[in-house]
């Protein structure tokens, strides 16, 4: 979808406007490997988890605390109808779906703790040694 948060700020990719934004979900590399990890060795059979963290982030505000940590300004916001004009139509279509999961399961059947609970925790930069 337009490639990383990176990518996309340097880009000066737009992001939907408040009123019309979309709820998205996210989960950190390493906290989705070792979800993989759990549900191969503690997963039910014909059992569906749904991977997130815990964050409830529309996409405009995650663009934003993205732009943020990473020192850029934050994205254009544009209306839905006029978005068509400046965004590629994939990414239009995946603005198009709100969705906001429910993690319960994976925590409690899989035993998952995150390591990355939120997209503010995922997004900060790591220490050097």
């Amino acid at each position: 979808m337009g490639g990383t948060p990176l990518e996309r700020l340097r880009k000066g990719t737009p992001v939907l406007q408040a009123k019309d934004d979309v709820y998205t979900n996210h989960i950190h590399a390493n906290d989705l490997a070792r979800a993989c990890w759990l549900a191969l060795w503690r997963g039910q059979a014909q059992r569906i988890y749904h991977v997130s963290d815990d964050s409830q982030l529309k996409m405009g505000d995650y663009f934003d605390l993205a732009a943020d940590l990473l020192g850029l300004p934050r994205p254009a916001r544009v209306a839905r109808d006029t978005a068509q004009d400046q965004l590629p139509l994939m990414l239009l279509s995946f603005m198009s779906e709100s969705r906001r999961l429910d993690n319960q399961r994976m925590k409690q059947e899989l035993q998952l703790r995150l390591h990355y609970p939120t997209v503010h925790q995922g997004l900060q930069p790591k220490p050097r040694a």
